[in-house]
Parts: structure tokens; C-alpha cells; sequence
């Protein structure tokens, strides 16, 4: 469904992505973890069409989407939710809502307040009256609103509360229980490995392991050697 292979990425003429190559089947949750400044984030700026891609290709449902412009590229159904969330704070959570549904969406406006109902009971407060669990839980929902073909995550749990991390994590297990693919940046290892069907790690730009998600359990030593902060 989506491939990247050998992409090469820039910042200027700062070379953060050398090679990286992954995959994302139909209906699979994939992590993407290492060190900050892996390039995490870069990549998936990089399948948004957000960050300068000189060599190698990215491929989405059998289309080259590798250059396009970041709206091209959401209009295929490719949906980022950034670490910044980047929910419109003036308006309110049903108004930040409302403007994201597509017709024709799997997801409704019901749907989303069944799924979060934390939502619903806010949802006349503005965004910038809710707590960060509750503005991650609304881009969220706003990008399921949109009826993407995949769901990229960067970071949902980052500052969160442990109560408010379960809520992500049972949500992110009822979107891999739809079917909906998701590609998920993350740090918490305890969510990863809740969640997820095959683990990358990135290291200085290069994916430096890939396997499942039994074999990244049933090894602690990957862990060690690339997750692990060093002295």
C-alpha cells in the first residue's frame, strides 16, 4: 500500500534521510522508532510531501507520489497527525470537527463521539480549552473525519498522562481492528508493543532493523542497542 524505497532527504543542504527504505500493507500498524534525530519525523514529512526528496521513490496504492505537493498527496487519502496536533484553538472542539468531514466517509460525526467521548462531552468548549490528551484525541478524530487510506502519527503519546495513554492506545488498537493502516512514530515501547504488527528502527537517517512484532519482543538486545540513551 505504501513504499518507500531508498529515499534520500534534505533540510538545505543537510542530508537527514539516507536511504530509507519501509513498507506499510493494507491494514497493518507499523512503528517507526529511534533516537531523537533519527529522522522520524522527517520521513513522514517526507511521504507528506513536506520536506525536499531527491533521490528514491515513494509509493502509495500503486501511484509514484514521490515531489507532489502536500495537498495532491492528502487528496490520495495519505492523513498526517503532526506532534504539534495543530487543532484551531478559536474554534470549538465541534466546529474543529465539522470542518474536517468528507462526504462520504466511513466515519461520522457519531461515529467519532462514539469512539471519543470525552469529545462529546467538550465539544463546546474551544481548543484551546482542552488538555493535551483531549487536543491529541481531536486531531485524531479529525483526521478519521477526512476518511484517509492511511494514518500517519507522529508522537501521540508524547506528555501525556498514563490514564490518557491508554485511551490512545485502545483507540489506535480500534483503528488497526477497522482495517485503517497506520504508520506510527513513537517512543513509548510499552504503546509500540501494544499496538503494533512490525516494528523499523531508524538510526542517523538509515533503518537500521525491521522485523515483527514477536521477533523485536523476543530480543531485548535491539533495545539495548538502539533505544537505549546513551551515557
Amino acid at each position: 500500500m505504501l513504499e518507500l524505497d531508498n529515499i534520500h532527504s534534505y533540510y538545505g543542504k543537510s542530508h537527514v534521510l539516507e536511504g530509507v527504505s519501509l513498507h506499510v500493507d493494507a491494514g497493518e500498524l507499523v512503528t517507526l522508532l529511534g533516537r531523537n534525530g533519527a529522522g522520524k519525523t522527517t520521513t513522514l514529512k517526507s511521504i507528506m510531501g513536506l520536506v525536499d526528496t531527491r533521490r528514491g521513490h515513494i509509493t502509495f496504492e500503486g501511484h509514484d507520489v514521490t515531489g507532489q505537493q502536500p495537498f495532491h498527496i492528502a487528496r490520495r487519502g495519505v492523513a498526517l497527525v503532526p506532534e504539534h496536533r495543530g487543532i484551531f484553538s478559536i474554534l470549538t472542539v465541534e466546529e474543529n470537527l465539522k470542518i474536517s468531514v468528507r462526504r462520504g466517509s466511513r466515519w461520522q460525526l457519531e461515529d467519532i463521539y462514539q469512539w471519543f467521548p470525552r469529545l462529546k462531552e467538550r465539544r463546546r468548549n474551544s481548543g484551546n480549552a482542552l488538555s493535551g490528551g483531549e487536543q491529541q484525541m481531536l486531531a485524531i478524530a479529525r483526521a478519521l473525519l477526512n476518511d484517509p487510506r492511511i494514518l500517519l502519527l507522529d508522537e501521540p503519546t508524547e506528555g501525556l498522562a498514563p490514564v490518557i495513554i491508554d485511551e490512545i492506545v485502545k483507540i489506535l488498537a480500534a483503528i488497526r481492528k477497522e482495517g485503517l493502516p497506520v504508520l506510527l512514530v513513537e517512543q513509548n515501547l510499552r504503546v509500540c508493543e501494544a499496538v503494533a504488527d512490525r516494528h523499523y528502527i531508524l538510526e542517523q537517517g538509515q533503518v537500521v532493523y525491521h522485523g515483527s512484532a514477536d521477533d523485536f519482543q523476543a530480543d531485548p538486545s535491539i533495545r539495548d542497542r538502539y533505544l537505549a540513551l546513551s551515557a
